[in-house]
């Protein structure tokens, strides 16, 4: 068994008579030989191409010892945080030390250290100091240049000098880190490796010509919110690989140098990195503790693309895998399927076909494959590209081929659905066929808010495509006489998100009779728009001045009156309410969100106060209880879905 996976081990590489690697790789997850974890899929694309690499998962990283497991490197060390920023796998948006880790082996928590990039790849310098450093991974990608970090609400240096690494791949990495490996084994030098796509380097000289930009330097966006706005509008308008410039970000007397994004790849080259031999399961050393929780719902999961043009603000998809849609062939998901079905824990569902964006199949227009994106427009969002190719059909085809495979009894959709892309589609028919063939009762899609200014910071169809929607879903399930629930992902404290915003958010919800059990504060996480927003309180794109909430209280307001009908907050959502001007909410009638306070009582009961039921029932006779299910969401931190959107080193 153990010989189907990369090596891990000194005994593995004796097995394979191996007295050296060529890469060794250090990932700060748990080693999963699955194509939705990006250690494998980098792993595996570099042993196709006949390097010998070996994997370092979650090193003891208080001394250098643990990184000399599998010898001297020939050629370099990889370095991957792992599948999320390690700040936020190990903290909540309260900044709360997180029970759990999904991502590690039997979701035991403080398996890699705070900043693990940085750590890992100083432990590994310790350890060998001769050897190239690459870093890599989402938490590499997006600190790349001077950043807001959160967790220490202040803005810090690329990670490529703190870190002190050679190199750092951004994105998704296979171009990159291939052309990176070709070089080395060639014997370039990394000062001979700068023209590759892809990357981040430092230096004393940077190339300044009229196909480069020079960003503001790290100690003025440090020392100025807007110019910290500007700069990352800079950046943020560069990252499309047919026009995007080299970035250069001066740091005291050092350069940090961008070059343009990877090209996008091509169907043939995702056909070939999915079909690598993954054993779609995790290393058999976790066994004992139970496995690595992440697996699960990917397992059995297909990638049918990557990218996104959603362009969410909050998200850092887009700048990370990139706008430009890529996707694989019909006949490669079918030979995937085909192998899963045959894998002895199938039992016949397949739990999702999809990418980032379930429904966006293909690129927004044919123009990006050889222009690129607009540099000013979205694609969708607030409003609709009259360009947008919005055709569902390769889509529905792809899922009506999948569910015919003999041994599968269901196909989900169960990754992100833009539905305001369905509606530009005016496609009633995806949705009847979506509700009778892919819906496992339940269909999670993302309004985030109800507030058009809201929604429009978010890059987010405002509240009446979703409206629109449920109604489409709500008539195609009584046409096929189902009863299924749209779960709607709401989101608090975003910016120029107010406290009169989050009422209206309330009141929405009361209204649809929602009662969320789970809610999504905003976390600033760095390289997205909105933690751009956050730290600055400007729209770097307009220029224009957003509010924030960010006093404790004030997001503690917020996320409470999404859940006003907990007693444990009747407190907060009371004070919320007072300081809006609206006790008018504060009551027994049918739009009040929440009864009067009892004479004499401060609220350790909270509303547990509320009027006797058969006063409930006198005010509204015949009241069913609501009718959608609680919404569970935990999708943009750990405890979600792993996602099978990987990155380089991620």
């Amino acid at each position: 068994m153990r010989e189907k996976f990369l090596v891990t081990s000194r005994r593995d590489m004796e097995e394979r008579g191996w007295d050296q690697l060529d890469f060794v790789y250090i990932n700060g997850d748990a080693y999963v030989d699955h194509p939705g974890f990006a250690a494998a899929v980098i792993g595996r694309v570099l042993e196709a191409r006949g390097y010998r690499v070996g994997i370092i998962s979650q090193p003891d990283w208080h001394s250098a010892e643990p990184f000399k497991a599998l010898g001297r490197p020939r050629l370099a060390a990889l370095i991957t945080a792992g599948n999320l920023d390690s700040m936020l796998s190990e903290k909540t948006a309260a900044k709360k030390i997180r029970n759990t880790d999904s991502y590690s082996p039997g979701g035991i928590a403080g398996k890699r250290p705070e900043r693990a990039t940085i750590v890992y790849a100083n432990r590994m310098r310790e350890a060998y100091k001769d050897v190239p450093i690459i870093i890599g991974g989402i938490e590499a990608s997006l600190r790349r240049f001077a950043h807001y970090d959160y967790w220490s609400d202040k803005v810090r240096h690329s990670i490529l000098l703190d870190s002190k690494a050679d190199l750092l791949s951004y994105g998704m990495g296979e171009h990159s880190v291939v052309e990176i490996a070709d070089a080395l084994a060639e014997g370039k030098s990394v000062a001979e490796m700068y023209n590759i796509r892809g990357i981040c380097y430092v230096t004393s000289h940077p190339p300044v010509t009229d196909k480069t930009v020079v960003c503001p330097s790290y100690e003025a966006v440090k020392a100025d919110k807007l110019v910290f706005a500007q700069a990352f509008k800079q950046q943020y308008e560069e990252q499309d690989p047919f026009y995007g410039k080299i970035l250069i970000q001066q740091s005291e007397n050092r350069y940090v140098v961008q070059t343009p994004p990877a090209l996008p790849l091509t169907t043939e080259e995702m056909d070939a990195i999915y079909e690598l031999p993954f054993q779609r399961r995790w290393h058999p050393d976790y066994d004992a503790a139970g496995g690595v929780p992440a697996l699960h719902e990917v397992q059995f999961s297909l990638t049918s693309h990557r990218g996104c043009f959603g362009h969410c603000h909050f998200c850092a998809i887009t700048s990370h895998q990139g706008p430009i849609v890529q996707n694989r062939s019909h006949e490669s998901l079918i030979r995937e399927a085909q192998r899963m079905i045959r894998l002895p824990d199938f039992k016949g569902y397949i739990h999702d076909v999809g990418g980032p964006t379930a429904n966006f199949r293909h690129p927004s227009c044919q123009k990006q494959l050889t222009a690129g994106v607009c540099r000013n427009r979205h694609c969708v969002g607030s409003e609709m590209c009259p360009n947008l190719d919005t055709s569902h059909a390769d889509y529905l085809e792809l899922l009506r081929e999948i569910r015919k495979l003999p041994g599968v009894k269901k196909v989900f959709v169960r990754s992100g659905l833009r539905y305001d892309y369905v509606l530009a589609d005016n496609n009633h028919k995806f949705v009847e066929e979506l509700c009778r063939y892919h819906v496992s009762g339940q269909l999670k899609v993302a309004p985030e808010h109800v507030v058009k200014h809201v929604t429009d910071l978010m890059g987010k169809a405002d509240v009446q495509a979703f409206l629109t929607f449920k109604k489409w879903f709500d008539e195609a399930n009584e046409k096929i006489g189902k009863k299924q629930y749209l779960v709607p992902y709401f989101m608090s404290s975003h910016p120029g998100c107010t406290l009169k915003d989050a009422v209206a958010l309330a009141e929405f919800l009361r209204d649809m009779h929602m009662q969320p059990e789970q809610v999504q504060d905003f976390i600033p996480t760095p390289g997205s728009l909105s933690t751009a927003m956050y730290y600055t309180g400007i729209n770097p794109l307009t220029g224009e001045k957003v509010y924030v909430a960010r006093r404790p209280e004030d997001k503690q307001m917020q996320r409470a009156l999404m859940q006003y009908k907990n007693p444990a907050n009747y407190d907060i959502v009371h004070k919320a309410l007072c300081l809006c001007g609206r006790r008018d909410l504060i009551g027994y009638g049918p739009k009040c969100l929440i009864p009067p306070r009892r004479p004499g009582k401060r609220s350790e009961q909270g509303s547990r106060g509320r009027r006797p039921a058969a006063a409930a029932a006198k005010a509204r006779p015949g009241r069913r209880a609501a009718g959608v299910p609680g919404n569970h969401d935990a999708r943009r931190g750990p405890g979600k879905k792993a996602r099978t959107n990987h990155s380089a080193f991620r």
